[in-house]
This record gives structure tokens, sequence and C-alpha cells, in this order.
């Protein structure tokens, strides 16, 4: 799997010096000792610790150099916090987690985990992206994973007290720039722990979703917000060439966190043009106007920056985490099977493991008994998250063949059932793809008409189903996969029936279940429709209807109409005419239970979770009136419209 440093320290420090990179601190060989595994040590239990012990507990137990600074190759340095155990005597394994976020002061969960590590006899390495608080540079979204992260990599290995073995941590930002950097396969690349990643996936599969930026090729309104807090095109920084002492004591009473004036974001998601969200509150020019600038899903641009897509190889074994409320849940388990296809030989491929539980966006810590999403209460979904990924790295980077072993490739969630089950892929081997058929005599129109799901397809010519989307009164969303938005969608399973007895929203429910129903896998929707406007969206909905109609999201799908024929080309609708929609799947794994119902929603906006389409045909990014659209979704024989869901027999 990895390519071996061929002299040890030698070929290290000849990359270092060919890259330009000379090494941050020296400390002098140490000698070539075995590494305790786990299971040799006493280890302590952190959990119940103050942030004031443990960091008492830091100072005893390890050797802390902050605010180093790490060149990369073409000169930039970045602000890098070393910590490095002081009761082991020989070359330890390193835990890198990289980060666009304050680090200057770890607390709460960062600070346990690196006490943790310490104890475990890792050193713990973060860093900061260029562009970010004390690191140099210009920022960039994911932060050059080939280039800064590859060089990071090989400084860390090349220390005297490294065993040349780094495993990546992260969740959400610091979790995502991981996935390009897998694909350089860096021979200290020894194990890596992605959670919450699907913003770094650029195209996937059947997802072209360029790092969450675009659902089905509509805009999603989260980066916007998450810009606003994140990119600083103007930012303080300190002056170059400090030695690293006023370094630290600078960051002892500065931490370069921009605090910018608050906005209140469920009105501010309403300006249009949407291009103008940012610039409108004053802010200057930055990464957001670049990146909806480009040309739709398919530009080149996108394939330029710190995104993996699907035509890379895969050069590490991985332990992902997912969530099945998150931002890109079908991307992410995408991803996990490209990987296990894509790894660069059978080592790599062999050990790509998945846990995906019930919860939101990074909020793993959250399992445990009598756990809820949104309405629904879901049970004992505990989970021993730390657990795992200290022995996924004790097996990886301790070479501590015992430490991980004998699991399970996939470990998820069922919800309905609620309980965790296993799977050797994805969708468990064991789903049978069954269609459910959308019938109604033509007034399927909110949740009190004729619309229902059989699994029996149509006959013959069904009218019809029409509704009006007009974008200045869109439908809400409500609950469902999101995060980082500014609090204008809580994610979750939350109740669907405020939206369902709307008009302009189709709803087709079954009959209710005499025998439980199971699925797990990626659910695909495919309908037959038209519309009296040249371009429009149309959004699906999975639900899981209870006995007292409490109506619970599962997941979403959205797709402009647009880009139905691909990404790479836009196609507008006729009047008149109808066109088949293939929508990038949704993805669960969930248990309807006897007395429940299943339920389609089909309308054509899920506001403010994705931007409206305002049925132009246009650039909609940049334009400020929209027309109303009068849509329809047919459901004959010649015609139908369905869902496809993956039935655990």
């Amino acid at each position: 799997m990895k390519r071996t440093f061929l002299a040890g320290l030698g070929l290290a420090a000849a990359a270092l010096v060919a890259l330009g990179l000379p090494a941050i601190s020296q400390t002098g060989p140490a000698p070539a000792l075995p590494i305790v595994s786990d299971n040799e040590r006493a280890i302590t239990d952190y959990s119940k610790w103050s942030d004031a012990a443990l960091n008492a507990e830091l100072e005893r137990r390890a050797v802390i150099e902050r605010k180093a600074l790490m060149p990369m190759r073409d000169g930039v340095h970045l602000s890098t916090d070393i910590f490095r155990p002081k009761d082991v005597t020989g070359p330890v394994p390193t835990i890198f987690v990289r980060t666009p976020y304050n680090m200057n002061t770890l607390s709460g969960r960062s600070l346990r985990e690196t006490v943790e590590g310490i104890d475990r006899g890792y050193a713990v390495i973060y860093q900061n992206e260029r562009g970010r608080y004390f690191s140099e540079g210009e920022f960039e979204i994911l932060g050059y994973p080939r280039s800064d992260g590859y060089d990071a990599l090989t400084w860390i290995a090349d220390q005297p007290w490294s065993n040349k073995k780094v495993g990546t941590l992260g969740c959400s930002s610091t979790a995502e720039w991981q996935l390009q950097l897998a694909a350089t396969n860096h021979p200290a690349h020894a194990a890596m722990v992605p959670m919450a990643s699907g913003a770094g996936i650029g195209r996937v599969g059947e997802f072209h979703e360029q790092g969450n930026w675009y659902r089905g090729g509509v805009p999603r309104t989260l980066f916007s917000i998450w810009l606003y807090g994140v990119d600083n095109p103007m930012r303080a920084q300190i002056p170059e060439g400090l030695d690293p002492e006023m370094r630290q004591y600078l960051s002892a009473y500065s931490d370069l966190n921009p605090k910018k004036p608050e906005v209140t974001w469920a009105k501010q998601v309403w300006h249009l043009p949407y291009a103008e969200m940012l610039s409108s509150l004053g802010e200057p020019p930055g990464t957001n106007e670049k990146l909806i600038a480009r040309a739709g899903p398919d530009d080149p641009e996108w394939f330029k920056g710190g995104l993996y897509h699907d035509n890379e190889n895969w050069g590490v074994p991985a332990l992902w985490y997912n969530s099945w409320y998150d931002v890109s849940i079908g991307p992410n388990m995408a991803l996990y099977n490209h990987a296990t296809k894509a790894g660069v030989d059978a080592e790599t491929r062999d050990n790509q493991y998945a846990i995906v539980g019930p919860t939101v966006h990074c909020a793993y810590g959250a399992l445990g008994p009598n756990f809820r999403s949104g309405d629904r209460e879901l049970g004992d979904a505990s989970l021993n998250v730390m657990g795992d990924v200290w022995a996924f790295f004790g097996r990886f980077l301790k070479s501590d063949a015992e430490a991980f072993q004998a699991r399970p490739k996939i470990r998820y969630f069922q919800m309905g059932a609620n309980e965790w089950r296993t799977a050797d892929q994805w969708p468990p081997k064991q789903a049978e793809a069954v269609k459910l058929y959308l019938r109604s005599g033509g007034k399927a129109n909110s949740m009190f008409g004729d619309g229902k799901l059989s699994f029996s397809a149509p006959t013959g010519n069904e009218p019809a189903d029409t509704y009006v989307y007009d974008p200045r009164t869109p439908v809400q969303t409500i609950g469902g996969g999101d995060c980082c938005n500014g609090g204008v969608v809580v994610p979750g399973a939350f109740d669907q029936r405020p939206v369902e007895v709307r008009h302009d929203v189709l709803v087709y429910t079954s009959d209710p279940l005499t025998q439980p129903i199971a699925i797990a896998g990626f659910v695909d929707a495919i309908l037959h429709v038209s519309s009296d406007a040249r371009d429009t969206d149309f959004a699906v909905k999975l639900v899981d209807v209870a006995p007292d109609g409490t109506a619970y999201i599962i997941d979403d799908t959205i797709l402009r109409a647009r880009f139905r024929e691909g990404y790479d080309r836009e196609v507008f609708m006729e009047k008149g005419k109808t066109y088949k929609l293939d929508f990038t799947p949704m993805t669960t794994a969930n248990t309807f239970l006897p007395g429940h119902r299943i339920r389609v929603e089909i309308t054509s906006s899920s506001f403010p979770k994705y931007a409206r389409n305002l049925n132009t045909g246009g650039r909609n990014e940049f334009e400020k009136d929209g027309v109303i659209a009068t849509n329809q979704v047919k459901h004959t024989r010649s015609q139908p419209s369905y869902i496809v869901l993956p039935i655990i027999r």
C-alpha cells in the first residue's frame, strides 16, 4: 500500500531538502523501541475530567511546542501546535489534525482527545490551514491537500521522534481535506478517520455536488452562510518573521479570531439576487463570489481545487463516520464504495470501514440511550466512538494486529427498528430493489388529496397531478439532512405535516402496513413531469408516517430540470412536453413498522435549504425577479412515476 522510505530518515531528509522543508526542531535520534499497545498500558478514563484538569495533565505528560511554523514548498509557513508524550522513549506514531477553525486554545472534546492520545503514546499535532489565524498565506477551501497536506506529512515523518506513521483525524472541514490527501498515497499516511466529510467530495458516481455546493444542480444556501464566518479576504495578520517565543506570547492574548457583525440569516437568506447575499451585507468580494460565478456543477474550476473526484485513486485505510441526517450522506456512502474499489492495493481496498448513526452533522457524541432525532424517538443508539477510533489507529499506526479485528465493514443504525446492524457492503447484499408507484385521480395536492403510493403500476392513463410553484412563496424546509446554515434549518427527523397541508405539495401515501418493511441503501426516484416554464425544480421527499399521523422525514432529493440530461449541459423545457427525471438517490436505513405508512412528497422547492429556482431559465443566482410555474407529475402506464426502495427481505 505505502511506498517505502528506502533509507529511513536519510531519504525523508533528502525529500525535505528537495522541497525546501527544513525541520522545525530536532531533539536527536531516539532509539527504535517497540511501541506499546493499548492493551499493555493503563489507559485513564478522561471523560469526566474538567478542562482545567485536562490542561494540567497535558502540561505534565507532554512536550509542548506551540505556534511553530511548518514550512511548505512555496515558502509559506503554517502555524502548528505539537504535543509529544514525555514518557515514551522510542519513535511514536502521530495523530494529525488540520483545520480552518480556531485552535488557539484547546477545550472540550479536542482537549480530551489530545490527552487521550498522549496517554496512548501518540504525538498529537494541530495545524491551521494557510490563510487562517496564525498561518501564513491565502485561504482556500480545504487548504491545498495535495501540496500543504503532503508536505506536512513529509515533515512529520522526518522527525526523529516519529515512527513514520501518521493518522489523520477530524470532523467536517477537519475531515474533508483528508480525502484528496488520500489520493496522493503519501508513504507516511497510514490511516485516516474522516467524520462527516461530504463537503470534500467533488464528484462521485451519480453525485455531482462539488463539495455540497449543489444537490441535483440546485445550489445549497449553507455554503454562503458558512463562508461569512470562515472567509476573511481582508483578515488581520501578525508580522512575518517573529520568533516562536513572540508568536506564543501574542497568541496568549490574541487569537486573531474576527468578530463579524451578527446576521439574522432567517431574513438575509431571502435576499435576491442570491449572488449578493454576502456582498449586500458589506462583505468584500471573496470565495463566495468566486464559487457562485462558476457556470454549474461541471465547471472545470471545480476540478482544480482540493475536492476529491472519482477519477482518482485511493491510498489509505479509513474508518468513516457518517450520519443519516447529515448534509451529504449519499455522497459519503458512494465514496465509501468507491474507496473499496479504487484502493491502490488489496490492503487499502479491504480496510475500509464505515459507521453510520442516526444523528446530525458531527454530533456523534450525542449518541446514547434514549436518543431523539427531531420529533422522533430512536431508542438506544449508544456508540463508543473514540473507542473504535483508538482501536483503528492502534492497528494501523502501532501495527497492533489485535487492536481492530473481526469488525464488520459497515455498522449502521436501522431507524424504526432502533438497533445497530451490520453489513459487508452498501447497500447490504440482501437489499432487493422494489418499486412503489405514484397513483391518484389527479388530485394528490396536500395530505388531504387522493394521492396513493402503491406496489402496483398504473394500468391506464391516470390524470396528471398539477400544482403551481411561486418562488415568492416557496415550500419551507423542515428538518432532514443539513448543517452549518446559521440556524435557518434545524436538521433531524421532524414532522412534515406543516408543509403537507399546502396545495403546492403533492402527497402520495401507502395503505397502513401489515408487516414491517425494512429498507437500507440508496432510494431512487423517477418522475415524468411537464411545466409551462423553461426551467424549474422538482423535489422528492421520503416520509415515515406513524399511526398517529406524525410524518417523519427520512431523506429528500431535488433536481433542476435543465440538468436532467447531465450536468455538463443545460437543456430547457418546452410547454406541453413530458420529460423523464432521474434523481440523485436518497440514502437511508429505516424500518416502516406495522401500522405505519410510506409517504412520498413532490413539490418544486425546499427553502431555505436550497436556493429557489426563479423559473426563468436564466442564471438564477444573478436574477432578482422570477415567474410562476405550473408543473405536472404524470403517472400513466407508459409514463410512470415511482420510487425504488432497497427492501431487506
